[in-house]
């Protein structure tokens, strides 16, 4: 997975709350192999004419469909993104487009815990702090620098926003780990650990004789 040290890039204003993940990658769009080939799925109803992203035809007015924000890496968003169902592939699909944070005042929890698991960092702020941001974005471009490591969001005036993440979740981000990686950073641990049980309880490496 790759690493989220610092980000800085443009934001883009999605202020709808109760996206959910249905939105996000609806079911009839889940048909790629793997897990690549869901960036252009991402919102298919919102971004395609008639619905779906088979057509191709951009709805010109939808805000990832202009510039600058089809090149946007950061997302701000309404409360309870991500709501819904447990599909992976939402995030997927969010991360494939371009998007590496997604800012909003609320997540849906299995959501949250995906984007950790999938190198995009989910940031709880405020919903008045977001809502001013996204009145600059959509004024005119706003970058924005999200520092994992201070755990913060700073605005090109100087301005800074604090925000908290899992101690878990931060340091899979930070080094670039999944799940399987960060408990083989505790590998020396676990062999020491087993040692130890079988040196206490032998029989734990007996073998069934044969019957």
């Amino acid at each position: 997975m790759e690493q989220f040290i610092q980000l800085k890039g443009i934001a883009a204003p999605l202020m709808q709350a109760n996206i959910d993940t249905d939105l996000l990658i609806p079911s009839r769009e889940i048909n790629s192999p793997g897990r690549d080939g869901y960036g252009e799925k991402l919102l298919a109803p919102w971004r395609y004419e008639g619905g779906t992203s088979d057509k191709r035809v951009e709805h010109p007015d939808f805000v990832l469909n202009r510039e600058p924000y089809r090149r946007a890496t950061i997302l701000l968003a309404g409360e309870n993104f991500g709501s819904g169902s447990s599909r992976e592939a939402a995030v997927w699909a969010v991360r494939q487009f371009g998007f590496r944070c997604v800012i909003a005042p609320s997540f849906g929890a299995i959501f949250q815990n995906n984007c950790y698991r999938n190198g995009v960092l989910p940031v709880v702020l405020p919903a008045h702090e977001i809502a001013a941001l996204a009145v600059e974005a959509e004024r005119e471009t706003l970058e924005l620098t999200v520092d994992l490591q201070s755990c913060s969001v700073r605005h090109p005036n100087g301005r800074s926003l604090s925000f908290t993440v899992p101690p878990s979740e931060r340091t899979l981000l930070l080094e670039g780990l999944d799940a399987i990686g960060l408990t083989l950073k505790r590998g020396a641990a676990i062999e020491a650990y087993q040692a130890a049980l079988c040196e206490a309880h032998p029989w734990i490496l007996a073998v069934a004789e044969p019957r």
